[in-house]
Formats: C-alpha cells, structure tokens, sequence
C-alpha cells in the first residue's frame, strides 16, 4: 500500500462535498494537499482548515466551464514548485434534469463536457509527463453510474467519455508504477446529489481514495464505492488489488 506521508495531491473540489472528505481523509495520513475550487475564497478556506492536521496546502482556483482558467491554475501549481504526485478529480456537475430530453439543448452537452471530461483530462495529460519521468503517479477520475436516464444525458454522456479516455491511457500505463483509475462515489447527499440521494457522502470513503493507494500496476479499472463501504483503507485496499485491468 502506497504511504501518502510526505507527498502532494490535487484534490479537485476540495471545499465541499465528496473532495472535501477525501482530501481530509489523505491529510489526516499526512498528504499535503492542492485545494481546487471555483473560487479562491473557498479553496482558501478549506486548505486553512485542513492545514490544521499538520500538512501544507496550497489553494486554488479554476472554473471548469473555461479551459483558459485552468491552465492558469496548472500555471500556478507549476510556479509553486511543488511535485504532484496524486491527482483526484472529484470536481463535476450535473447542469440539468430535463423531463422533456427530447428537448435537451446543445448546451447541456457542452457544458458538460467542458467540466466533467476537458477539465479532468486537461489536468492529467499536464501532469501525466512528470508522473512518468519520476516513475510515480496515481490519478483517480470520478465517474457516474447513472444509465438508462435520458433526463440526465448531458451528464451521463460526459462521464461515459471520462471513462472512456481514463481506460485508453490506462492501457498504456499498464505495468508501470504511474496508474489511471476510475471511482464511483455512487449516489450521494451531496450539492450535485441533492437532499433525497440515498447515501451520505462519509459512505463514499475509503472507495473514492482506495486508488490513491493501490500499488499493484494496473490501471483502467473503476473501485465503486458501494464496494468498499464499512471497509477500513488497508482492506479497501487489498480488495482494490484484487480486481483485474480490463485489458
């Protein structure tokens, strides 16, 4: 199991929510912590917070909907020196229920697509190289089980390329000590969840992590959260190494 003491995480979404948890959960085992958010405020906020487990933090902000601003956050992260060394793309957004999907509008797509696949992906393909140079990195992109619900395609289509691309790079890093994998917190109380989701987002841990600390090479597989719940992070773990690549 890979020890996160010591190194540096990108943990997008990281005032709220699912992120927010994760990154507590990596800095309470001594993970320094890159806090993303919309705003600087609430990225500021947050990594004051989790400063108080005893790790550095750096805060930043981006918004997804506009390439532009994240590659000035990719700047920023550079300038700052620091080594990532996991990334946790939690951040993402459900723009809309349509009742009527037929009448679904383009923008849906686009907007979907800009922060749920561009942005995650932008933010991989800049940091994969150094990963691979160091001969370390874990990426763990959030996904979506939702099928079968027009209503909700902008979101659903947008998640399915995530995976999409998250298992074509994993096929390339297969075997290597640099892995992509997918995580799906399932249906939580969240902001994107909403009040009526049957799962309190704390049942999301240690399944949305458990790919920061796999250490068995392989890639491109997807640790559903449902699969680890009551599960502490070392049996998570090894359950996690258990499941076979799909390649």
């Amino acid at each position: 199991m890979v020890d996160v003491n010591g190194r540096w995480a990108l943990v997008t979404g990281a005032a709220r929510g699912i992120g927010r948890l994760a990154a507590e959960f990596l800095a309470k085992r001594g993970c320094n912590i890159i806090v993303q958010s919309r705003t600087l405020a609430a990225s500021e906020k947050a990594a004051s917070e989790l400063e108080s487990l005893g790790v550095k933090t750096i805060a930043a902000e981006a918004e997804f909907t506009d390439i532009a601003s994240v590659e000035k956050m990719l700047a920023g992260i550079d300038k700052s020196g620091v080594d990532v060394d996991i990334i946790l793309n939690n951040a993402g957004m459900q723009v809309a229920y349509r009742t009527e999907y037929l009448k679904t509008p383009a923008e849906d797509y686009e907007k979907s697509f800009l922060i749920n696949t561009i942005s995650p992906m932008m933010i991989c393909y800049h940091f994969l190289p150094a990963m691979q140079e160091k001969g370390f990195g874990r990426i763990v992109n959030t996904t979506s089980g939702i099928r079968l619900e027009p209503q909700q395609a902008g979101y659903s289509a947008s998640k399915a390329a995530l995976d999409k691309v998250t298992i074509d790079i994993g096929s390339t890093l297969n075997g290597s000590n640099v892995m992509i994998n997918l995580t799906d917190p399932g249906w939580c109380r969240t902001d994107l969840g909403g009040p009526h989701a049957p799962n309190a987002p704390e049942s999301a841990l240690p399944g949305v992590v458990v790919g920061a600390f796999v250490d068995d090479k392989r890639s491109g597989r997807c640790f559903g959260a449902g699969l680890f719940y009551d599960m502490d992070l070392e049996e998570a773990v090894r359950k996690a190494e258990s499941m076979e690549s799909p390649y």
